[in-house]
C-alpha cells in the first residue's frame, strides 16, 4: 500500500477561518481536560493504602477505571449530548484528539520521556475520513466546512483515494495535509551498479565518496541580525498589544521563510545525489545527540537530522534508488586504502595513514569506508581508485550543477 501526503495552502472565507479557529480551540479544550483526568487519576494512586498526604489529596473512587481513550471516547459521547460547545464540532475530530493524547502516553511509557504537556494552543486537528468526491479545481470538500477553496500548486496523484485530511495553521496562514493511498504494493527498490557512500561531516554539510564536500548555505545565520532586531522590539512591548501580536507575527513567518529554505534546498540536493549513483549509503548515527553535543548550532541550523533521516529516503524510494543505512563505528578512524584503524582527535581533519602513508580530507575518507561496507553487505565487490572519480578535497557547489 503507498501513501502519499500532499500541502496546500486553504484559502477560507471569513465564516470558514472562525469555524477552524472554533474548531483548534474546542479540541484544546478536550485535550487538556482528558490529560487532567489522566494526571488526576494516577496522582490518586500514588499515596500509600494506610497514609494520605499532609497536605492535599486526589480523592477518586478506587473502582474508578483508568480513563484511557475508550472510556474517555465513550464519556466524549456522552458529554456531547448536553454540551452545545461540543455538540458544534464533529466528532471524529474530537475522537482524533484524545487518540493524539493516547499517544502520548504510550511514548511516554516505552520511551521514558515525561508527561505531556497542557496545550495553550493546538495549531492542527484531523478528518480521519472523507467525503465522496470531495477533491475539485482548486478546492476541496471537508466535513462540517463544506466546500473551500484551496491553491492547488500540484496535481492530485492519479488512481489514489484522499483517505483523511489535517488541517494546520501557521504564520502564514491555514495549510491542508491531504493523505492519499493506494492499494497496489510497490517493490522495494533493487540493488543497482554504481554506488555512493555519504557522511554527515561538521566542517561541510556532507561528503561524498567521489570526494566532493558540500557546504550548507547558513539558513538561521544569515536571518539571525534580522532575527534579533525583531526580537528586541518584541520584548518592549506589551504582552496581547496589537503591535505585541503584530511582531509576534513577523517573527513567525521568519522562521517559517528559514525552515522552508531549508527544506527546499534539501530536496535539491536529494535529487542531485539521486543523478549520481543508483545506490545510496550512509551512517547509522543518531542525530538528536548530535544536537546536543559541540557542533548542535551547525547541525540544528543545516538539518543534517532531517536531510539524513527523512527527505533523502524518501527522495531515494520516489526515485527508484537503493537506499541503506550503515555502521557508524570507526567509519572516520579506518584507512580507506589498507583497513588500518587509527585513532584521530575530532580536531584533525585530514586522514593521514600512519601504515601505507594514504592522504586524504578526513570526511572523504569516511565516506568510502561507509560505501565499501555496505557494498560488502550487499554482496558487491569494491573497484575502485583510492582518489575517487575526482580530485579529493575539491569543494562541491550543489547551485553549480542546478539550472539557472
Amino acid at each position: 500500500m503507498i501513501t502519499l501526503i500532499y500541502q496546500y495552502k486553504l484559502r477560507p472565507n471569513k465564516q470558514q477561518e472562525e469555524e477552524i479557529k472554533d474548531i483548534l480551540d474546542v479540541c484544546k479544550s478536550v485535550y487538556n481536560y482528558a490529560l487532567r483526568e489522566r494526571k488526576d487519576w494516577l496522582s490518586s494512586r500514588k499515596s500509600p493504602i494506610n497514609s494520605c498526604s499532609i497536605i492535599c489529596e486526589y480523592i477518586i473512587p478506587a473502582d474508578a477505571p483508568y480513563p484511557d481513550y475508550n472510556v474517555q471516547a465513550k464519556n466524549l459521547t456522552i458529554a456531547k449530548k448536553n454540551n452545545p460547545r461540543l455538540k458544534s464540532v464533529n466528532a471524529q475530530v474530537l475522537q482524533q484528539t484524545l487518540k493524539t493524547l493516547d499517544r502520548a502516553f504510550s511514548e511516554m511509557k516505552s520511551l521514558g520521556k515525561g508527561f505531556p504537556r497542557f496545550k495553550k494552543r493546538l495549531r492542527s486537528f484531523v478528518f480521519p475520513a472523507m467525503l465522496k468526491n470531495c477533491l475539485g479545481n482548486n478546492k476541496i470538500k471537508l466535513p462540517q466546512l463544506g466546500w473551500i477553496k484551496l491553491r492547488q500548486s500540484r496535481l492530485y496523484p492519479e488512481n489514489m483515494v484522499a483517505k483523511q485530511a489535517r488541517i494546520v495553521k501557521k504564520a502564514s496562514g491555514y495549510y491542508l495535509m491531504v493523505s492519499f493511498q493506494s492499494s497496489e504494493s510497490v517493490p522495494d527498490n533493487p540493488v543497482g551498479k554504481t554506488s555512493l557512500g555519504i557522511d554527515a561531516g561538521i566542517e561541510s554539510f556532507i561528503a561524498t565518496s567521489t570526494g566532493k564536500l558540500i557546504k550548507s548555505p547558513k539558513f538561521l545565520l544569515s536571518k539571525q541580525r534580522e532575527l534579533k532586531l525583531l526580537q528586541r522590539r518584541f520584548k518592549h512591548k506589551t504582552k496581547g498589544s496589537s503591535n505585541w501580536l503584530k511582531l509576534q507575527n513577523k517573527i513567525a513567518r521568519l522562521h517559517e521563510t528559514i525552515a522552508n529554505t531549508r527544506r527546499d534546498w534539501h530536496f535539491k540536493l536529494a535529487h542531485k545525489l539521486c543523478d549520481l549513483a543508483d545506490n545510496i549509503f550512509v551512517e547509522d548515527i543518531n542525530f538528536i545527540s548530535w544536537s546536543r553535543g559541540i557542533v548542535r548550532k551547525q547541525s540544528l541550523d543545516s538539518g543534517i537530522g532531517q536531510f539524513i533521516n527523512q527527505i533523502l529516503p524518501f527522495v531515494c524510494w520516489k526515485r527508484g534508488k537503493y537506499y541503506a543505512k550503515v555502521d557508524k563505528d570507526y567509519t572516520s578512524q579506518e584507512c580507506p586504502l589498507c583497513g588500518y584503524i587509527q585513532r584521530k582527535k575530532l580536531s584533525e581533519r585530514i586522514h593521514n595513514c600512519s601504515h601505507c602513508g594514504y592522504q586524504i580530507n578526513r570526511d572523504i575518507a569516511a565516506a568510502k569506508i561507509i560505501r565499501k561496507r555496505e557494498l560488502k553487505a550487499v554482496g558487491h565487490t569494491v573497484n575502485e581508485n583510492a582518489c575517487g572519480d575526482g580530485l579529493a578535497g575539491v569543494e562541491f557547489n550543489l547551485f553549480d550543477l542546478l539550472p539557472s
